[in-house]
């Protein structure tokens, strides 16, 4: 599959998605470019404007089997990976797979639950398989984790570590629609919900392909020393405590490749290094706390990094 085909097949993919989530094509596009770089996504944002539908609508165009978990103070690890049950007929013991064994899972306010079941996703997310008494289980391909988190309640949640933070790719906001789309959905939404008209656009092969095809995406050396000029700056910065891993570089070189390939091309630009920075660097940059109490956020620590570094001004195509 070369990139036309794999831009071609994504803006079908982001054209049905828009059925249900009106208004909002850079957001799909950014969801959709985070799975074909293989990446899981955290959508943080206020109740009501659309997160767990477009989890639900990318399911459904993608073809992709769909496992929802409602994460609650009082939802245990093996809720979420499974268990071993013993049968009684045989006298064995049976593993009965829990919903994480799904190509899309759909984390829901994954604040909400204790940091020990928290951390029952860190192994999924990083090595695709699941440990259930001592026996490692492959999880299925494509695997896609969209988590939710709602910023505004913090009354009975549990704020997600550092390490897991880490293991999401990108972090987004949904945001209000603007007045034209909001009517837009009213009037969409009068009979019927839209994402129950959703059919699928693709399968698991074909998502296989492509992310297979992303990864042949080119990325020149200045590009490459353009990201990691801002990723150092990250650990520098007098503000930030932690900065970005060696896998959040590697997180947007995967995402910037990914996000080439929909728009058509076959190279990466430093602007999709840019683009794609506000989304997967600042959920890894920890702030000083004397900066934190003066208000001072890591988006607004990356946008001063992003002005003081210029970009490349010639990078090879091929």
């Amino acid at each position: 599959m070369n990139s036309q085909q794999v831009a071609l097949k994504a803006q079908q993919i982001v054209s049905a998605v828009e059925k249900a989530i009106v208004g909002k094509n850079d957001t799909v596009t950014m969801a959709l470019a985070i799975l074909l770089a293989q990446g899981h996504l955290l959508i943080e944002d206020i109740p009501g404007v659309g997160k767990t539908t477009l989890a639900k609508s990318l399911a459904k165009a993608l073809g992709l089997k769909f496992k929802r978990i409602q994460f609650t103070p009082d939802l245990l690890p093996s809720d979420i990976t499974g268990s071993s049950i013993y049968n009684q007929k045989t006298g064995d013991f049976e593993v009965r797979p829990g919903p994480v064994f799904a190509n899309l899972v759909l984390a829901d306010e994954i604040n909400r639950t204790t940091p020990k079941t928290q951390a029952a996703l860190l192994e999924c997310m990083e090595e695709q398989q699941v440990t259930i008494d001592g026996s490692g289980l492959a999880l299925p391909s494509p695997f896609f984790v969209i988590a939710t988190q709602n910023n505004i309640e913090m009354a009975g949640t549990y704020p997600l570590p550092e390490a897991q933070m880490d293991r999401f790719m990108a972090r987004i906001a949904m945001g209000y629609p603007d007045r034209t789309a909001e009517e837009n959905i009213l009037k969409g939404q009068i009979t019927s919900r839209p994402v129950d008209s959703i059919e699928p656009i693709s399968c698991e092969s074909e998502i296989l392909e492509m992310q297979k095809a992303v990864r042949t995406v080119f990325v020149d050396e200045a590009v490459q020393s353009f990201l990691l000029d801002i990723v150092v700056a990250t650990r520098t910065h007098s503000s930030v405590a932690l900065g970005a891993s060696p896998r959040g570089a590697l997180a947007l070189q995967y995402s910037a490749q990914a996000l080439a390939a929909i728009e058509e091309r076959d190279f990466v630009k430093p602007d999709d290094i840019k683009r794609l920075a506000a989304i997967v660097l600042p959920h890894r940059m920890l702030i000083r706390p004397e900066q934190r109490i003066r208000g001072i956020t890591s988006d607004e620590c990356l946008q001063d990094i992003l002005a003081s570094i210029s970009p490349p001004v010639a990078a090879r195509i091929r």
